[in-house]
């Protein structure tokens, strides 16, 4: 628990520092989404801000096989396609099993 600990802690603080505040889960989804997409609008509507997070776990959890992109849509927009079944978990370890591929997906960004 402390590694984890160790590891979240500077994606934190880099988010933190980048955006005056700690950012919560759906928001980090979001700007996850909003790199994948390399779309940036000032404004965003529910639909498409729930797509934007939709990408941005697809991607994650791309990471580790769960899905591969499919292909993209007129828009720009990707499509997943499902690999292998996200195991069930509690609200507590899904947003672990999400941060741990978050650590992943920023540490990965840094090395490109």
């Amino acid at each position: 628990m402390e590694d984890f600990a160790q590891r979240w802690k500077p994606i934190e603080e880099m988010l933190t520092q980048r955006f005056g505040k700690t950012p919560n889960m759906e928001a980090i989804l979001f700007l996850i989404g909003m790199n994948e997409m390399n779309k940036l609008k000032k404004k965003y509507t529910k639909e498409q801000k729930q797509d934007l997070m939709h990408v941005a776990v697809c991607t994650l959890l791309s990471q580790s096989g769960y899905f591969e992109i499919e292909g993209y849509d007129k828009d720009g927009w990707p499509h997943f396609k499902e690999l292998q079944p996200v195991p069930k978990m509690g609200m507590e370890e899904q947003e672990q099993f999400l941060k741990e591929h978050v650590i992943a997906y920023f540490n990965h960004q840094e090395e490109e």
